[in-house]
């Protein structure tokens, strides 16, 4: 089902901001690192002065490009270097700033440096949104708006402790003196008794975002090897605190549930990494508003998954979730196939998906997806784009049903967003 509304809003959006997806993670690691960038005449430096060897197999082939998981391995041997001189230590810290997600993932810290650099770091995004949604039974939806986030981040002395915040403002441009202004991330992070800690209001990416991509009031705790890791949370919970509205006659405590959560991630090799978690919310009741249909007033949610890179290009992802009661509005489940992806940092990059998801109401609670929605099954499809340096759109599709009638639905949705 393709309605011609849904494809004169789908071209219009289009043409007005152009293409990409919500499933694919940022900064690709596996992305070529552009052929024309500064990196390259820096490690060459480098290889000159015999800082580095090159390759982790001891060659240096400055004609070929490499990925920036490969720049990250040669960066991270240079800074073990501790007998560096002042014009190439320059060069490393410059090269461990442009590569320092990529460095974290390799277990390298890159904080010092940040820290020296600057004590307070800030972060932002500019983002339009356009979504067009159309259900054979219930009312179609439009939807148009604009997000600006802003995140900084301050150094607590000389300690490895952070302050964090994330100040969000959205406007609905069809809809007038209709903004809202919150601050969703306030917390503390830092290391404390061998694990990395959160306390505040803190974010949470669940199960690749199928179960939860939102915030929670409370702690973390992160502990564990680059192969067995181990996070566990604890806090307070609901959808309704959002807005800031309390129901009449309640208080926040009302609309309020205990969250409980601990997840355990396998990853023996760089192709393979497998998760498997356990959520408990206790303290629900019809004020909470979770749709979770629960008994005791608490819900049980488990879940498996992982993902599987074949190749620099192609992966396999995949997660299963289930609630105590095992009907289809309990269960939730999404498989896809991805290609490579688009970078910030990397104009022309791109990727693309294509994946099936159900998402029973009774389990997903907050998902990051913005093809399907809650309550829904079907096909999903979507491609990323990086039309310049920190500007990215995105083009995405959904084809099935809505699951309460089982009618045929479908969404178009698409968004340009800019980077800082």
């Amino acid at each position: 089902m393709f309605k011609k509304k849904l494809i004169t809003s789908a071209i219009t959006a289009s043409l007005m901001m152009g293409i990409a997806s919500t499933s694919f993670a940022a900064t690709n690691p596996f992305s070529d690192v552009p052929a024309d960038s500064w990196a390259y005449d820096a490690v060459t430096t480098l290889a000159n002065d015999g800082v580095i060897d090159g390759y982790p197999d001891g060659t240096y082939q400055g004609q070929n490009t490499m990925t920036r998981y490969e720049m990250a391995q040669i960066v991270a041997r240079a800074m073990a270097r501790t007998d560096l001189e002042k014009a190439d230590k320059a060069i490393v810290d410059k090269l461990a700033v442009e590569f320092a997600d990529e460095l974290d993932n390799l277990g390298v810290r890159v904080a010092d440096l940040e820290k020296k650099s600057d004590n307070v770091k800030w972060k932002g995004e500019l983002k339009y949104k356009y979504s067009q949604e159309n259900h054979d039974e219930g009312k179609d939806k439009r939807s148009n708006k604009l997000e600006f986030k802003f995140e900084p981040k301050a150094y607590i002395g000389d300690s490895d402790w952070t302050a964090n915040a994330k100040i969000e403002y959205t406007m609905y441009p069809e809809v007038d003196s209709n903004a809202e202004l919150e601050v969703s991330k306030a917390y503390v992070e830092g290391p404390l008794f061998g694990a990395t800690v959160t306390a505040g209001r803190t974010s949470l990416d669940i199960c690749q975002g199928m179960i939860f991509d939102d915030e929670i009031s409370g702690m973390t705790a992160n502990f564990g090897s680059d192969v067995f890791n181990t996070n566990i949370a604890i806090g307070r919970y609901s959808e309704n605190d959002h807005d800031g509205e309390i129901p009449d006659g309640k208080t926040a405590k009302d609309i309020t549930a205990d969250y409980y959560g601990v997840q355990f991630d396998y990853t023996p090799n760089d192709n393979l990494a497998l998760n498997a978690g356990y959520i408990l919310l206790s303290g629900l009741d019809k004020d909470v508003e979770l749709d979770l249909d629960v008994d005791d007033n608490k819900a049980n949610l488990w879940y498996v998954g992982g993902k599987y890179n074949f190749d620099k290009n192609v992966a396999l992802a995949g997660q299963y979730l289930q609630n105590a009661d095992a009907n289809s509005y309990d269960k939730a489940g999404s498989v896809e196939i991805q290609y490579k992806g688009a970078s910030a940092k990397d104009a022309g990059s791109w990727g693309a998906y294509i994946g099936y998801r159900h998402l029973g109401e009774n389990v997903t609670i907050e998902t990051a997806y913005d093809d399907a929605a809650e309550g829904q099954k079907g096909l999903v499809a979507g491609v990323e784009y990086a039309f310049a340096e920190n500007i990215l759109g995105e083009l995405l599709y959904f084809d099935g049903k809505d699951m309460d009638t089982d009618k045929d639905a479908d969404t178009v949705y698409t968004s340009l967003k800019f980077k800082f």
